[in-house]
C-alpha cells in the first residue's frame, strides 16, 4: 500500500508515518521544506520516502502528485495532517480575519487541493482511503467560543469530508474525519495524551476494510457529533 502523509516530520503526521510503515506500507512522508522531510523520514524504519510538499502551494501540490504517478501509478492512503494556527488568543467577535484566511489556505485548501490533485491516483487503487485530520472542537453539536480560524477552518474540512464521502463512494473511496484528541504536540501543548495513542486513530481510518465507514467523524474508532 503506497500512502502519503502531510505535516509528516512531526507530531502525529510523524507517528502516523511510523505506524503505517510498521505495518509494510510504502509512506510518503511530505514537510514543507526537503530538508524536514528527509531529517523525519530517516528517524523511522521501514519503507519511508521524504517529499517536499507544501499543501498551499499549487505547484507543490501538482509536482507531489507527478511524483507519486511516475513511481507507483496509484495512491492508497492520503493522510490530510497538515494544520496551523491553534488560536488560543483569538475570538470570532475580534478575530483577524486575515489569520483566518491564512489558517483556510492550510487546513481546508490545502487538503482540498490535494484530493483533487491525487484523485485519479486513488482511484487507481484497490482500497482507496482519504482520512482528514479533524478536533472535536470543530464539533458543531459542543461548540464554544475560542479559537475561531482553527474552529471554522476545522469545521469546513468536516464538511468536505462529508461531501467527498457521498461523491467518491461509487468508486469504493473511503473518506472521513478523525480527531485525534488532546495530544501532546508543538501544537497541543504539554499535558495530552501519548501522541501513538492520538495517531492510532487515523491509522485506523487509514486501514478500514472495504466494507468500513465513509463520511463519519470518529476519536478511536468511535462516532463524534458532528
Amino acid at each position: 500500500m503506497i500512502a502519503l502523509v502531510t505535516g509528516g516530520n512531526r507530531g502525529i503526521g510523524l507517528e502516523v508515518c511510523r505506524q503505517l510503515a510498521k505495518l509494510g506500507h510504502t509512506v510518503l512522508l511530505t514537510a514543507r521544506s526537503p530538508e524536514a522531510a528527509e531529517a523525519a523520514a530517516g528517524k523511522l524504519g521501514g519503507d519511508v520516502v521524504p517529499l517536499r510538499l507544501d499543501v498551499t502551494s499549487e505547484e507543490d501540490v501538482a509536482e507531489a502528485a507527478a511524483t507519486v504517478a511516475e513511481r507507483y501509478g496509484r495512491l492508497d492512503i492520503l493522510v490530510n495532517n497538515a494544520a496551523i494556527t491553534y488560536d488560543t488568543w483569538q475570538n470570532a467577535a475580534s478575530a483577524d480575519l486575515d489569520v483566518v484566511r491564512e489558517a483556510a489556505e492550510t487546513n481546508l485548501y490545502g487538503p482540498w487541493r490535494l484530493v483533487q490533485a491525487v484523485l485519479p491516483l486513488l482511484r487507481e487503487s484497490a482500497h482507496p482511503r482519504i482520512v482528514n485530520v479533524s478536533s472535536e472542537a470543530a464539533s458543531l453539536t459542543n461548540m464554544g467560543g475560542g479559537t475561531p480560524a482553527y474552529n471554522t477552518t476545522k469545521v469546513a474540512l468536516n464538511a468536505l469530508t462529508r461531501m467527498l464521502a457521498a461523491e467518491l463512494r461509487a468508486d469504493g473511496v473511503l473518506v472521513n474525519a478523525i480527531c485525534p484528541g488532546w495530544v501532546a504536540t508543538d501544537m497541543g501543548g504539554p499535558g495530552g495524551r501519548p501522541v501513538s495513542e492520538g495517531a492510532a486513530g487515523v491509522v485506523w481510518a487509514a486501514t478500514l476494510p472495504d466494507h468500513g465507514p465513509t463520511g463519519g467523524f470518529f476519536r478511536d474508532g468511535r462516532p463524534l457529533p458532528w
